[in-house]
C-alpha cells in the first residue's frame, strides 16, 4: 500500500465531499485487508517530470501559485485549494509512481495507492472534478517507460474518467475501459466513444443508468474485460478504483454493495493473473462505506475468501 501523510495537506472548504477523512477510511480498509505498507519518498522535481508526460507544465505552475493565495478555487468551482493542496497533489503522484516502480520491478505484484486528491478528471491543461494531476494516467506512462506495455487502464469510478480517456484517445499502447453512470458528470463516456486514429478501438465505455446494482455493474465490467483481453495482451494494469458507485455514497446514485466491490476485485485478479497491477484511489465520499468497500475490493483482488 502506497500512501503519504502529505496527502492530508489538501484541505477543501468545510462540507466539501473530498475531505481528509477519506484517506483515513481508505487506509483502514486496506489495513483490514492485510495490505502491507510501501515506503514512499516525495521527490518533487522527479514527480513534476512525470507530471509533464501527461499535463502541460503550466498546470503545475498555476496550481503552485494558486495555493499561495489560498483559500481559493482552481480552474473549476468544485476544485477549492488550500495552502497545502500543491504538496498533496505532488504526494499523490509520488505514491502512484512508487507503486508502479515496485510492481514493475517485481518486488510487489499488486499495490494499492491510498492517496488523495484523486486524478482521473484532470485533463492536459485543466483541473476539474476534485482532481489536479491525473495519477492513473501518470502511472500508465510510468509502466510504459519501464517496458511494461501495453497497459490496461480500468476505471470503475461512478464518474467517467474524461481526463484519462482524452490522454490516450489516439494511442494503442493503453486500452482505456470505463464502467460508470451515464448521463452524469462530467458528461463524457458514451458507448460511441471508442478512440481515434491508432487508438480507435482501444477505448471502451460501458455507460449505466442510475441505480445500477452489483449484477449490472459487474456484468458490464465482465463484458469490458473480455473485450479488452481480446484486443490487447496487457503487460501491466492500472485501476482507477473509485468507490462512489456504492449504494451509501452521497454523490453516486448507484446500488453497488460491499460484496459487489469484492467481485470487482476478484474479476480483476482473474483478468491479470501474471501481470503487475496497481489500483489508485479515486472517488468514494461516505467514509464508512469507503472503508468497507476498499477492504472488500482488496480482499477480492488478493484472493481472500469472502466472509
Amino acid at each position: 500500500m502506497a500512501s503519504h501523510d502529505d496527502c492530508l495537506l489538501h484541505v477543501p472548504f468545510p462540507g466539501h465531499p473530498e475531505r481528509r477523512e477519506r484517506l483515513a477510511a481508505a487506509l483502514a480498509g486496506a489495513a483490514a485487508a492485510g495490505i502491507p505498507p510501501l515506503a514512499v519518498a516525495v521527490d518533487e522535481s522527479a514527480v513534476l517530470r512525470a507530471v509533464e508526460l501527461v499535463h502541460e507544465p503550466s498546470l503545475a505552475d498555476r496550481l503552485r501559485e494558486a495555493c499561495t493565495r489560498a483559500p481559493a478555487v482552481f480552474d473549476s468551482p468544485d476544485n477549492p485549494v488550500s495552502t497545502g493542496t500543491f504538496s498533496a497533489a505532488v504526494a499523490a503522484v509520488a505514491c502512484s509512481l512508487a507503486a508502479v516502480d515496485a510492481a514493475a520491478s517485481g518486488s510487489a505484484s499488486t499495490v494499492f495507492v491510498a492517496a488523495r486528491p484523486p486524478g482521473h478528471h484532470a485533463t492536459r491543461n485543466r483541473a476539474m472534478g476534485f482532481c489536479f494531476f491525473n495519477n492513473a494516467a501518470i502511472a500508465a506512462e510510468r509502466f510504459l517507460a519501464a517496458g511494461r506495455g501495453p497497459v490496461a487502464l480500468v476505471d470503475f469510478d461512478v464518474h467517467h474518467g474524461n481526463g484519462s480517456q482524452a490522454h490516450f484517445w489516439e494511442r494503442a499502447d493503453v486500452f482505456y475501459l470505463s464502467v460508470h453512470r451515464y448521463p452524469f458528470y462530467p458528461g463524457s463516456g458514451a458507448a460511441s466513444e471508442i478512440g481515434a486514429g491508432k487508438g480507435r478501438g482501444c477505448t471502451r465505455n460501458f455507460p449505466l443508468a442510475a441505480g445500477a446494482t452489483d449484477e449490472v455493474y459487474t456484468a458490464a465490467l465482465a463484458a469490458g474485460l473480455d473485450e479488452l483481453l481480446r484486443t490487447v495482451r496487457p503487460g501491466a494494469w492500472v485501476v482507477s478504483a473509485g468507490f462512489d458507485a456504492h449504494r451509501e455514497d452521497p454523490l453516486g446514485g448507484m446500488g453497488v454493495s460491499d460484496d459487489g466491490f469484492f467481485t470487482i476485485g476478484a474479476m480483476l485478479k482473474q483478468a491479470s493473473p501474471e501481470s503487475p497491477l496497481i489500483a489508485v484511489l479515486e472517488g468514494g465520499y461516505n467514509p464508512e462505506a469507503l472503508r468497507r468497500s476498499v477492504r472488500s475490493f482488496l480482499e477480492g483482488l488478493i484472493g481472500v475468501a469472502i466472509s
